[in-house]
């Protein structure tokens, strides 16, 4: 799954940026902060799957540095977006130290993420289903 190619599993409105920040708490890795949020029901009809946005402000260099980073991460994410099964939107916000990061290491770290991600996403579903 090519995340440039299919913009269905991308973040992209800046109400569904504001939904996941309100419904969330920052979490941290070692080299990127993240937030996810499992979709509400009458948003989930666009797009069965996961949906990953980015966020490089300008404290992170200047736009050659940013597009560098966001081109490395969308390829980090599109070669790990499997691990991620089910409605959930998640943001990512990569530290400048994944300018200079080895792209295996940054590969490693994003899987990390996802697996967390996961592992919250099956433990939600769990608890639906315990309630229902």
């Amino acid at each position: 799954m090519a995340l440039s190619a299919n913009s269905a599993l991308r973040l992209r409105k800046h109400a569904d940026y504001q939904r996941v920040y309100a419904s969330s708490r920052k979490q941290f890795a070692k080299q990127m902060s993240f937030f996810y949020s499992l979709r509400p029901a009458e948003r989930r009809s666009e797009t069965a799957g996961p949906r990953v946005g980015l966020t490089v402000g300008k404290a992170m260099g200047k736009a050659v540095d940013r597009n560098r980073i966001k081109r490395r991460m969308r390829e980090s994410i599109r070669r790990n977006i499997g691990l991620i099964d089910g409605p959930v939107d998640v943001i990512l916000h990569p530290r400048r130290s994944v300018l200079d990061l080895d792209f295996a290491a940054l590969d490693r770290e994003v899987a990390n993420v996802f697996r967390t991600v996961a592992r919250a996403v099956e433990s939600a579903a769990r608890k639906q289903t315990e309630s229902a």
